[in-house]
């Protein structure tokens, strides 16, 4: 059971400075006696000289150095004072005053499932990575936990651990800080939780990063009701895997999963490509067709603006319009046609063929034809 209390230093025996002067003085008083010891006045200066020197090496071992990125904690006579940082600080040596000095921006890391040997993974530790997912199947979740000191005087007094040493494999923490059995018990409580919230889908494959950020808000929550002073930084999930019995049917499971994904993508990826081209295609008609109604309007407007200048002209003066309008419908219509030109001046008729062929056949004419005052055109 995890209790907040206070941890007071264990309690030094307090050291009488009069008796030990007290024999000091036995020691060269009985010096000073013999034949040619020093008078009594020297002998003072002696004792109080060794006193003054052992009090200037004794107070100058309270001298230290608080490095960058670390935090110390300042007691007097076991009671938290005061906290500083980096630095050079001096504060009153044993048996007055102790000091903690802590790295509070050093990420720090816990194994939760599976313990590791030499920066390697070794084994999986199947009573805390083993748990059961909320539609009761069983799946091993092993995680990492990344973490740091938030508040260092929370992290040393409030919480009573007992540490962690259990081989093989675990970490070595000692006895009092909650980075052992504290953090290890809250952070296997909380995923438990989570777990067994969800499906096992979810913490196999379609959810982790979820599940990661549930279990760190939990036990975030879970070690700041505690005063642990830590703040976790990360929950990072392992290789979770189902039990051993099943393995194999739930990788098919996988596997025929993956490939589903694969066809959706590709699918989806086939949609991204023709729909841009039937965009692009739908946008050319449509311009295309803009367009073509565009030019038939002008052509229209121009047309109904050529006929209204004719007809303004024609209304200033309507015989020579009229006239005009005749001879170039006659300029369009005759060249396609064949014509007989009959001449009064030629003593036989010439048919003068101006159409297509462009050929000349001489006929003969009436009498009564050759009397026509001027040439005449018949269509």
């Amino acid at each position: 059971r995890l209790e907040k209390m206070y941890q007071p230093p264990r309690r030094e025996p307090e050291i009488d400075f009069e008796q030990i002067l007290t024999r000091i003085r036995t020691f060269f008083g009985g010096m000073s006696r013999g034949p040619g010891g020093p008078s009594s006045n020297v002998f003072n200066l002696v004792v109080f000289g060794i006193l003054g020197l052992a009090f200037v090496i004794w107070m100058a071992t309270g001298i230290f150095q608080v490095s960058p990125g670390e935090q110390a904690i300042l007691r007097t006579f076991g009671e938290a004072t005061r906290e500083v940082g980096p630095g050079i600080n001096w504060h009153p040596p044993a048996p007055i005053g102790t000091k903690n000095i802590e790295s509070i921006e050093e990420i720090r890391s816990m194994e939760l499932g599976f313990s590791v040997e030499g920066g390697v993974s070794s084994a999986v530790l199947l009573s805390e990575a083993e748990m059961i997912a909320g539609d009761l199947n069983v799946v091993d979740v092993p995680l990492v936990v990344q973490y740091r000191i938030k508040n260092l005087e929370d992290f040393l007094f409030n919480v009573a651990d007992p540490g962690e040493s259990i081989p093989p494999g675990t970490r070595n923490v000692a006895l009092g800080r909650p980075e052992g059995r504290t953090l290890k018990d809250a952070t296997e409580a909380a995923l438990r939780l989570v777990v067994g919230q969800r499906s096992i889908d979810d913490v196999l494959t379609d959810n982790k990063p979820q599940v990661e950020a549930d279990t760190r808000e939990l036990l975030q929550t879970i070690l700041d009701s505690y005063g642990a002073g830590i703040e976790i930084t990360a929950v990072l999930l392992q290789e979770v895997k189902a039990p051993e019995e099943v393995r194999d049917a739930f990788q098919d499971v996988n596997r025929a999963r993956q490939d589903q994904e694969t066809l959706i993508n590709q699918a989806e990826a086939f949609e991204r490509g023709e729909i841009p081209l039937a965009n692009g295609d739908a946008a050319r008609i449509t311009q295309a067709a803009e367009a073509f109604k565009q030019e038939r309007i002008a052509a229209a407007e121009g047309e109904a603006g050529r006929f209204l200048s004719v007809l303004r002209e024609y209304e200033k003066s309507k015989d020579v319009t009229r006239q005009r309008l005749y001879l170039e419908a006659m300029e369009e219509i005759l060249p396609g046609i064949s014509k007989i030109v009959i001449s009064p001046e030629a003593q036989g008729s010439v048919i003068l063929n101006t159409g297509s062929g462009g050929g000349i056949v001489p006929v003969p004419i009436l009498p009564s034809v050759t009397s026509t005052p001027s040439p005449t055109l018949i269509p």
